[in-house]
């Protein structure tokens, strides 16, 4: 069965960093994309980043170019968020998600092509 469990979140000051790991069990996973995803209080989860697990392609969205990074690592499967710049914006639980590549690939962006959710981890932007 497969498991996501993330980590990383906690909180840190507009301007700062922070990098989100994600931990996945259960599976090979050389099928699957990865993705992030957040939850802000009072709104709709939204799509942050996702990557495709074998050929490493990655895909950002548009509120978070330029400074967050989405990664991953075969050897210890993990997946990573790097997030740079940050403002009270992204303040949101993070959420980590996979879902098999040939599904999920069209439309990477919608939560319910995602099989699979870990329970999330908060991050605070805020002086």
């Amino acid at each position: 069965q497969v498991q996501l469990v993330e980590s990383g979140g906690g909180l840190v000051q507009p301007g700062g960093s922070l990098r989100l790991s994600c931990a996945a069990s259960g599976d090979s996973f050389s099928s699957f994309l990865m993705g992030w995803f957040r939850q802000a209080p009072g709104k709709e989860r939204e799509f942050v980043a996702a990557v495709t697990w074998s050929a490493g392609g990655t895909y950002h969205a548009d509120s978070v170019k330029g400074r967050f990074t989405i990664s991953r690592d075969i050897a210890k499967n993990m997946v990573y968020l790097q997030m740079n710049s940050l403002n009270p914006e992204d303040t949101a639980v993070y959420y980590c998600a996979a879902g098999l590549l040939y599904r999920a690939f069209s439309r990477l962006e919608q939560d319910d092509v995602y099989d699979y959710w870990g329970q999330g981890t908060q991050v605070t932007v805020s002086s």
